[in-house]
């Protein structure tokens, strides 16, 4: 038999959750412009900077409009100037009295209309520069690009709904879980007060931990149909174990409940007088006692009332004792072990 005394220790409250990986940006990257594709500069599976280069359209049509609106602005440019000098004319011309001075106006609308085109040749430029800038395709976010979706030589459109690539952010990555609407009220209490809520991502059958993370934002409405609330949760993901839609079992720690009365779980029985332990009293025999029980969590459970701190319970081959049972203790390092039972006291 063994046997171990209760402690006052630290023992953490945790939340439960089925959840989904999703990746915290995910950018569909289309073309902006018509034209053929000559080239993608990246492999499927890279990760990509943003900014970086990933595609390049045929630019030569976009620099011959480019050449074209810079022509029509040069000549639209000489024009002006030959009208303004023909203003100044018509100035000195109308306060000698040798031309009407309808004429004069009517020269200053041609000078006025000609510096409105010199805008317009300037915008055509600018539409121009701003094609050659989209006919090289650079990377929106930073992340890992999947696969590719359509192969250099082909036409594509500005209009295309398939896009060209699918990159996905990974680092840092989100985790999408429910909560029951009950177990609601305690975390938004600490998400008020402004705590940072911890939360650890386990695989499918709880037997690995994945990543650590932080609780984000829960959503904004409780889903009617499930009772349940939906909360997103922050991953680092440094070392790539998260992948978008993989299934995983969340753990959202709320607090961490001090001054508790511990003891082992396979202390605890429960029967028909409800949820009982065994007490080694100082005489050394055995007490049954009833007692109520909070939170379990891992090798140790939180004994609420019916056990003081210090008090020796019986952890395995109960079911070899009764009430009133003599037995034996041997100490040992803060532990006891109940040597033998000796059968019930009369």
């Amino acid at each position: 038999m063994g046997a171990q005394k209760a402690r006052l220790g630290e023992i953490p409250i945790y939340f439960d959750g089925l959840g989904s990986v999703t990746a915290y940006y995910t950018v569909t990257v289309r073309s902006r412009v018509d034209g053929q594709l000559m080239n993608v500069t990246v492999h499927e599976g890279a990760f990509v900077q943003q900014g970086q280069l990933l595609a390049e359209i045929d630019p030569r049509p976009f620099q011959a409009q480019l050449e074209q609106a810079e022509g029509q602005m040069a000549r639209d440019v000489a024009t002006l100037e030959n009208a303004r000098l023909d203003l100044l004319r018509y100035e000195t011309l109308v306060k000698q009295d040798a031309i009407p001075h309808q004429q004069l106006d009517t020269q200053r609308a041609t000078v006025h209309q000609l510096e409105a085109a010199i805008k317009q040749d300037q915008a055509s430029i600018d539409t121009a520069r701003l094609q050659l800038v989209y006919a090289h395709i650079t990377a929106p976010i930073s992340g890992r690009i999947g696969l590719r979706l359509v192969d250099p030589g082909n036409i594509i459109h500005s209009s295309d709904t398939t896009g060209l690539l699918l990159i996905t952010q990974l680092q840092p990555i989100t985790v999408l879980f429910t909560l029951p609407e009950d177990n609601l009220p305690p975390v938004l209490k600490k998400l008020r007060a402004g705590a940072t809520l911890a939360v650890e991502a386990f695989n499918r059958d709880m037997s690995v931990h994945l990543a650590s993370g932080y609780l984000k934002t829960p959503d904004n409405q409780i889903d009617p149909q499930t009772g349940t609330l939906r909360l997103k949760a922050v991953f680092a993901n440094r070392q790539g174990v998260l992948y978008p839609n993989q299934f995983v079992n969340v753990r959202l720690l709320v607090e961490r409940r001090r001054n508790a009365v511990i003891i082992p779980p396979v202390a605890i029985q429960r029967g028909q007088q409800g949820t009982f332990i065994y007490v080694v009293r100082s005489d050394g025999t055995v007490e049954l006692r009833t007692v109520a029980i909070g939170v379990t969590e891992s090798n140790s459970a939180e004994v609420t009332s019916g056990l003081r701190p210090g008090e020796t319970v019986v952890t395995d081959s109960i079911d070899r004792l009764q009430p009133g049972a003599k037995v034996r203790i041997r100490e040992q390092a803060g532990t006891a072990a109940v040597a033998g039972a000796e059968g019930p006291v009369q």
